[in-house]
């Protein structure tokens, strides 16, 4: 159990790695009427990123384990891809509300995974950055109009 609970954070980790550059990238080049917006938004969301990634990795730690460390690491083992270039701003927007209703799957399956180890700790950090993707989820789509 424990490994694949750390398989799982793990991949939660190099995703919100992917998406840290991801959101960055967004956050240069939104061009359009919703630049002051979305530059905003995009900043705000990587910032949360980060949080993520470190609280991730220390929770890892914590429990005598190692996270991902390294960006080809990361790219081995996320799902999130990384940002094509050239996207719109609706593009964007579409695209970071598609990777996060991906992660709220993958956060489902690990926060069972973590129930199933009696590893409350990690289950409730798991629930909290599921809890704060359903809210982004339903305002990027409420922002395109879905």
């Amino acid at each position: 159990m424990k490994s694949e609970l750390t398989q799982c954070v793990n991949q939660q980790i190099a995703n919100w790695s992917v998406l840290y550059i991801k959101l960055h990238n967004y956050h240069w080049y939104v061009t359009g009427p919703e630049f002051f917006t979305l530059h905003a938004k995009f900043e705000e969301l990587y910032n949360e990123a980060a949080l993520h990634i470190d609280e991730l990795a220390e929770r890892l730690l914590a429990l005598g384990d190692k996270p991902v460390a390294t960006m080809t690491g990361c790219m081995e083992i996320a799902s999130v891809k990384e940002a094509e270039g050239g996207e719109t701003a609706s593009e964007m927007v579409a695209s970071i509300a598609s990777d996060f209703s991906g992660l709220i799957s993958e956060l489902k399956k690990a926060m069972e995974i973590a129930d199933e180890a009696r590893d409350e700790t990690t289950g409730d950090l798991l629930l909290s950055i599921h809890s704060s993707l359903e809210k982004h989820v339903w305002m990027l789509n409420s922002f395109l109009g879905k």
